[in-house]
């Protein structure tokens, strides 16, 4: 064990360092600096969709916001903690609640991808009986045009649209807002040609990370998030969630779910889509065994997990329903 570590924190050698790039290169990339759709996004719809993230208006009893199971204040990284999250009365939702960070770079939304769009994202909770509980859209408008300030802030935003209070804008509005959630980590920096962002050992927990066939479904640049795959695809995962059967009705889609990103992933536990597992080395250990085959070593393990901490954003300022700017 002390020899493993020993070598674990063995500086590489420039070249070798350039060489672990060029190959992380082939596989992933740095996050863009927007998120699609962002160039069409005015400051007043920013502005109006992070009011409205923050607002329990949007729930039944208005006990929930959208920041109530994506939290993005006290700099938290859009999720909540909660291995299922409790809805307006309670009742708590079968499936993980997932980080709103970066979110706009996913090829679909939700764990089963049945939302194509954030704006299409943005609408479901709202209306979803154990979430925020609201009985119809007729119920939603009532409130924001009722509200003191709500129907001057969607003028604002949507004032060439006849009315600018719609369903449509208020989810318009939410995805303004979360196109504005990017984060930033030194593994970006370390693929952009910084050679000291990473520590010998977080080099070292890359090369296992590659070395084991992660890639494989964690690529992109969100290392994840771009396409399904099942659960239990080796050795079978316990689980009764059809997945994306749910949506699409296929039989090849039993059990299939969103593959996760892996940035931020120290800090989004629980993990998997019903929240099972709190340790991110019990998660590591367990997709090494479900998805790639491997009884992975105990310092595989760990180094892969000194890696993933890479893809922590740095440097995020608190967000507040008052704050300025997304990030």
């Amino acid at each position: 064990m002390v020899a493993t570590c020993a070598y674990a924190t063995e500086s590489l050698t420039p070249a070798q360092v350039q060489e672990l790039r060029k190959n992380a290169l082939q596989f992933t990339s740095a996050i863009p600096d927007k998120m699609p759709g962002a160039e069409k996004d005015t400051a007043a719809q920013v502005a109006l969709g992070k009011r409205l993230y923050f607002d329990t208006i949007l729930s039944k009893n208005q006990s929930q916001s959208c920041n109530t199971c994506h939290r993005v204040d006290d700099g938290l990284p859009g999720a909540d903690g909660e291995a299922t999250s409790p809805g307006a009365f309670g009742k708590r939702g079968d499936r993980n609640s997932p980080t709103t960070l970066n979110a706009g770079f996913h090829h679909a939304q939700f764990w089963d991808g049945r939302a194509a769009t954030l704006e299409e994202q943005a609408k479901g909770p709202v209306l979803n009986p154990v979430e925020m509980a609201m009985p119809d859209e007729a119920e939603v408008l009532k409130r924001l045009r009722d509200h003191q300030e709500y129907p001057g802030l969607f003028k604002a935003a949507f004032g060439a649209e006849n009315p600018p209070v719609s369903y449509d804008n208020m989810a318009k509005a939410i995805a303004a807002f979360e196109r504005t959630l990017i984060t930033r980590d030194r593994f970006d920096d370390f693929l952009k040609g910084d050679d000291r962002a990473l520590s010998a050992a977080e080099l070292r927990g890359l090369q296992t990370f590659t070395a084991n066939g992660c890639t494989a479904c964690h690529n992109g640049p969100l290392l994840g998030a771009n396409s399904f795959q099942k659960a239990g695809l080796i050795h079978p995962f316990p689980t009764k969630d059809p997945g994306r059967r749910a949506v699409t009705e296929d039989e090849f889609d039993e059990a299939k779910f969103k593959v996760p990103t892996l940035r931020n992933i120290a800090l989004t536990g629980p993990y998997f889509h019903d929240g099972s597992i709190r340790s991110l080395d019990d998660a590591v250990k367990m997709m090494g065994w479900h998805q790639l085959g491997k009884e992975l070593s105990t310092e595989e393990i760990r180094e892969i997990g000194v890696f993933l901490h890479t893809l922590s954003g740095k440097d995020r300022r608190p967000i507040t329903a008052a704050s300025g700017g997304g990030q």
